[in-house]
């Protein structure tokens, strides 16, 4: 067992578990994973990169293997149908990275067109030969990820999680949905505490985790080793702190956008939305340009989700299109965020 993967703690009793920031396309570029470390995210996981890409050493693939010094453990996550294109990324990847993630969990239909992602949940000989595989050539960790099933006959997920702990693989997520579900319906916490019960190795529980209740909640059903937050996580990093405080395993006071904030507590809730996500809004620009530097297809992104539902969002579309520069744009989102109008 790795230093960065701690044995599977057995039923919860209110102990602090790692919380996970979900691996997500345009989401999880390196300065949100940094910032969403700030914010009280144990483990960050980069977005999900194509092996085959990565072993035609595309450009714009190879990009979202960026890391930074402060994020320990980097741990890549790739995936791919082609075995041995993802033992030949994962060797690549090895020298570089604490772990390695396998996704066996996206739906997107780019993805399981390939029969990558989900849709190898529904061929498990060739799942399971692959990670075995990798395993076999990699001496860096390697973990998985995974739905219930695909939705179509009998969901598999605990007995792939037996046998990929029986080949090597340190520790397991699983999404408490199907392939076919995609992000529709209740995660099914049930299931994964078969998977938790199952095995040995560490398993981690994602879906339906948003708040510190439901983080509660998740954790006493599934007794899992910790939380994956994902959508929940979408413009709103700052979760990962509200679940810590709210389960007593960080003050209220370290928040950093409380910190910075002599006033914070004569502030209503809307003004202290505004106030936090400010914060998050301004470092994440910091971090940009500590790293990769202001990338604007990113910025929009999360411009649009650092603002949902706040007062008056819909003007957020407007400015930025009004700015002539990156940072000119990053600029106006920080000013709009600072007046709360």
């Amino acid at each position: 067992m790795t230093e960065h993967i701690q044995p599977a703690p057995g039923p919860w009793d209110g102990d602090a578990r790692p919380l996970f920031l979900a691996p997500m396309s345009g989401v999880s570029d390196l300065p949100f994973r940094l910032l969403s470390k700030e914010c009280g995210a144990d483990v960050t996981i980069t977005e999900f990169t194509n092996s085959t890409a990565l072993t035609r050493e595309a450009a714009t693939s190879w990009r979202r293997m960026e890391t930074h010094d402060t994020e320990v453990p980097f741990i890549p996550q790739i995936f791919g149908g082609d075995p041995g294109d993802m033992a030949t990324a994962a060797e690549m990847l090895a020298p570089s990275a604490d772990i390695i993630d396998l996704n066996f969990g996206c739906p997107a239909p780019k993805v399981t067109n390939i029969c990558a992602g989900a849709a190898l949940m529904g061929e498990p000989e060739r799942l399971v030969g692959m990670v075995d595989n990798i395993v076999e050539r990699v001496d860096t960790p390697v973990t998985a990820k995974m739905r219930l099933g695909t939705g179509s006959g009998h969901n598999n997920a605990t007995e792939l999680c037996k046998r990929l702990e029986e080949v090597g693989t340190q520790r397991l997520c699983i999404h408490g949905r199907t392939l076919r579900q995609r992000y529709t319906g209740v995660a099914d916490w049930t299931s994964i505490k078969q998977a938790v019960e199952a095995v040995e190795v560490p398993v981690i529980a994602n879906g339906d985790v948003v708040d510190a209740a439901s983080a509660a909640a998740c954790l006493e059903q599934t007794g899992a080793a910790g939380l994956m937050v994902g959508r929940g996580a979408i413009g709103r990093p700052s979760v990962f702190a509200d679940i810590k405080v709210g389960l007593g395993w960080m003050k209220e006071e370290d928040l950093p956008w409380i910190a910075s904030n002599e006033g914070w507590y004569e502030l209503d809730d809307v003004q202290q939305s505004f106030a936090s996500r400010r914060w998050c809004w301004d470092r994440y620009i910091d971090l940009c340009e500590e790293t990769v530097g202001i990338q604007a297809r990113w910025m929009k992104r999360h411009a649009i989700a650092f603002t949902k539902g706040l007062p008056n969002a819909k003007k957020v579309r407007n400015i930025m299109h009004e700015q002539n520069t990156p940072k000119a744009m990053a600029d106006a989102i920080s000013t709009y965020l600072a007046n709360g109008v």
